[in-house]
């Protein structure tokens, strides 16, 4: 007998997190993306992807490796230009914008969390989640504030002042996701934010990131192969063939998360 899939809805559905009336935070038309493989030829990773994610939504995508979830994720923080197509963050077409001000967009307004935390190594935690605060220009002293309070949240509050060396795989993670939240982004990214980390230090951390995410009315795109993480979103989208299909409550084909 078959284990009952994650996407099964309840038979009491919960409240929606958010308001599906708001205008949306993230949104994708029309989005394309293609590579030039080894041999010459033109191999299409995304194929007009149209995509909204509101304040406080929290979307997962899952799908097989190499189908081009990271590559999304690129493309939605302007990380990477689309072939075709327009993202805009918070209501600003990202294609309109030179370097300067996009920088600025990516900075201020989008969030990203990777797989691997990617911390300066020379500065303390604290320092770490205070600085893309100083860089969108905010006082040092609330800068510091806003830090130690992700980092109480995370549960580092007794490790500001380590450096990242002096921190385990996990708490660097988890210092990596409250530096993403510093500047209380419209729109976060998340590609395998715990896919380093032990179940238990997961689930905690997820908790964490999903209740910010909402009192703070950020809008978020969550890469992961974990289906139970995926259910817990609002929607699960499948990443296949280049192209975002819903995920029903009962996921058929390929399992998603191989």
């Amino acid at each position: 007998m078959s284990s009952p899939s994650p996407f099964t809805p309840a038979d009491e559905p919960a409240a929606p997190r958010f308001d599906a009336s708001a205008a949306p935070s993230i949104v994708a038309r029309g989005v394309s993306k293609s590579y030039v493989g080894g041999d010459g030829s033109r191999i299409q990773v995304l194929g007009s992807v149209d995509l909204e994610v509101r304040p406080g939504e929290l979307v997962s995508v899952i799908g097989q490796s190499g189908s081009g979830k990271s590559t999304l994720l690129h493309v939605l923080g302007a990380l990477d230009h689309p072939d075709t197509g327009e993202v805009s963050i918070g209501g600003q077409r990202v294609s309109s914008l030179k370097e300067e001000p996009l920088a600025l967009l990516r900075s201020r307004s989008i969030g990203f969390v990777f797989q691997f935390h990617h911390l300066l190594r020379e500065f303390s935690a604290l320092e770490n989640v205070m600085m893309p605060q100083l860089i969108a220009g905010t006082p040092t002293g609330r800068a510091r504030d806003r830090a130690r309070e992700l980092l109480e949240l995370m549960g580092l509050g007794a490790r500001a002042e380590h450096k990242p060396a002096q921190l385990s795989g996990g708490e660097q993670q988890r210092v990596a996701v409250a530096r993403a939240l510093a500047n209380r982004p419209l729109a976060l990214l998340a590609d395998e934010p715990s896919g380093n980390l032990d179940p238990d230090t997961s689930e905690r951390l997820h908790d964490a990131l999903f209740r910010v995410c909402q009192e703070e009315r950020a809008a978020m795109v969550l890469v992961t192969h974990d289906l139970g993480l995926a259910a817990r979103a609002d929607r699960v989208l499948r990443l296949h063939g280049g192209q975002l299909v819903n995920v029903g409550p009962e996921p058929s084909g390929p399992a998603a998360g191989e």
